[in-house]
């Protein structure tokens, strides 16, 4: 490492003076690196306990997405460069975070434009844009986020080009410090993350980008993690929906390890055993992940008991899953017509995905919690339609930033309905008459979305205590439209105790949507369970096929 006040540090600090499009893709992709590296850290600062902490994955794919970009962008010009880069995050944004990371992206680009190398100044005037930028592309902003880390950011850099600073290295030593300490702040402003316990995960995505460019450009390695949370690098990462063969259950065991525990020698054990191995290493407790073949799901167990002392075990059938999902749903878009206004709806899964296309969707797109579309998807989806009057359904508060970015990018008239569940979605969906005017259309769905509520059963990811409710890591939530309302290790004394807080004793109807884990036995005993104990209201049971979450119910 070469470190500061040194002649060496000086040396560097004018090599850095300026900064072309060649130092650019290299810095760059320096924090692309550090950011991958950290990926499962900045993923598991999830501040809510439910299954969908993606936010370092989403900042990945949409850095990944630039980069891609620009590699056919060529030339030196930094103006140029940063132009594809910024095009790159935008389409390719996925998440909240990601679309606000490609905005700022976006304002930095802008600044720069027309320029061939970038000197303090220029970025110093870069930063403070890319602050502005994403500050006015997000409605309501709130503190204790990664916008916040952009702004100290921006201070930092007019700060230190105040002091004196004359290199692009001493402005970014600058703002690696200010985006720190600006991410441990981020509890202090946002009471939700102290209840939690955790820093913001975008603001801390943001400062692993920024470190892993000056940690490149200082001489530091980019492929250790220095979080306590530790991922095994050998290990494979769990995407995609395909399982291969030797796969036939997912095993997860928490454990207190031994005094003598050795990780490398845990995972040699393991690997003995199956494949898609995963460890995280938190305070005092290790989770072990694997995939085994059938009739060997028992022996991870067994073998972590040797380990440590075993606090949990989860195993799920990964091909009756699989089964569930796959081949049973038959799905049938809508015709769309020249002239007719058309939805594009996101769906979690392909029960919900049917649902939709039987009521009139013109296009489904695949999303949800952990895999959440990217604005070039939902883009393709609206310019593929053969109509210029279109209604995006996000059907999730994850997804509405992306669909909104989609909405500008495309030529069409698109109106971005602000639904954020899958029952908000389907009620929107009533309103839709293909010949009716598309702001009629649009404005009907909202009104319909006042009109439900919506519930969530899932499995908590993290121990808190939020709204009263002390939380342990493993136990049923239920949320009633974003808001935890019970926890408890009953799924039925969730439901019920979700369906008295969202009133449904003085509704008509509950529609309970059944998720890819939940058995369809069990599902029918908590149907009848509660129409006994709502008598008076129709109560309906659906095949979704959403993940993670075992029950999704609306009221109305």
């Amino acid at each position: 490492m070469i470190e500061k006040g040194t002649k060496a540090w000086e040396r560097l600090a004018r090599r850095y003076r300026f900064i072309n499009a060649h130092m650019f893709l290299r810095l760059t992709g320096s924090g692309m690196a550090w950011l991958r590296t950290n990926q499962k850290t900045v993923n598991a600062l999830n501040v809510f306990p439910i299954p969908d902490g993606d936010t370092g994955t989403n900042m990945l794919l949409t850095m990944e997405a630039a980069a891609k970009e620009v590699e056919s962008a060529g030339g030196r010009s930094i103006g140029k460069a940063l132009h594809a880069f910024a095009y790159g995050a935008q389409m390719g944004s996925r998440g909240n975070s990601g679309v606000i990371l490609s905005q700022l992206w976006r304002g930095f680009a802008r600044a720069l434009e027309g320029v061939d190398e970038m000197d303090a100044p220029a970025f110093v005037a870069g930063l403070a844009a890319a602050r502005d930028t994403a500050y006015r592309g997000v409605g309501q902003p709130v503190e204790g986020t990664i916008l916040t880390v952009s702004k100290q950011v921006a201070a930092a850099a007019e700060q230190a080009l105040q002091n004196g600073a004359t290199s692009n290295l001493e402005i970014l030593d600058s703002i690696v410090q200010a985006a720190d300490e600006a991410v441990e702040n981020t509890p202090n402003l946002l009471k939700v993350l102290a209840k939690a316990g955790v820093v913001d995960a975008g603001g801390k995505g943001l400062f692993f980008i920024l470190e892993g460019m000056l940690r490149s450009a200082t001489g530091l390695d980019l492929d250790v993690p220095l979080m306590s949370i530790d991922v095994d690098p050998h290990l494979m990462d769990l995407v995609g929906g395909e399982i291969e063969e030797g796969q036939d259950w997912e095993v997860v065991v928490d454990f207190r390890p031994n005094a003598d525990f050795e990780l490398r020698s845990f995972t040699d054990g393991l690997a003995e055993m199956g494949t898609s191995i995963q460890i995280a290493e938190g305070d005092r407790l290790v989770r072990m992940h694997i995939h085994v073949p059938d009739e060997a799901e028992y022996q991870p167990i067994e073998y972590t008991k040797q380990m440590g002392t075993v606090t949990n075990v989860n195993i799920e059938n990964l091909m009756d899953q699989l089964a569930q999902l796959d081949g049973r749903v038959e799905i049938e878009l809508a015709e769309v017509k020249e002239g007719q206004v058309a939805v594009v709806a996101v769906a979690s899964g392909p029960g919900l995905a049917k649902i939709l296309a039987d009521m009139g969707a013109g296009a489904i797109i695949e999303g949800g919690p952990t895999m959440n579309p990217s604005a070039e998807e939902i883009l393709s989806a609206i310019e593929n339609l053969p109509t210029d009057r279109i209604i995006v359904l996000p059907n999730n508060k994850n997804v509405a930033m992306a669909a909104r970015q989609a909405a500008e990018l495309s030529d069409k008239r698109v109106q971005v309905v602000p639904t954020r569940s899958m029952p908000q979605g389907i009620a929107a969906m009533f309103s839709l008459d293909p010949e009716r005017d598309l702001q009629e259309t649009s404005d009907s769905m909202v009104i319909a979305l006042e009109e439900i509520k919506t519930g969530e059963l899932t499995r908590a990811s993290r121990s808190m205590t939020m709204n009263g409710i002390d939380i342990t890591e493993g136990q049923i939530i239920a949320l009633l439209d974003g808001d935890l309302v019970a926890a408890g290790k009953d799924l039925l004394e969730a439901v019920l105790k979700a369906l008295t807080e969202a009133g449904a004793d003085t509704s008509e109807l509950v529609t309970l949507y059944r998720g890819a884990d939940l058995a369809e036995e069990e599902a029918q005993k908590i149907s009848q369970m509660v129409s006994d104990h709502y008598p008076k209201q129709e109560v309906e049971l659906v095949y979704g096929g959403q993940p993670h979450y075992d029950l999704i119910f609306s009221v109305e």
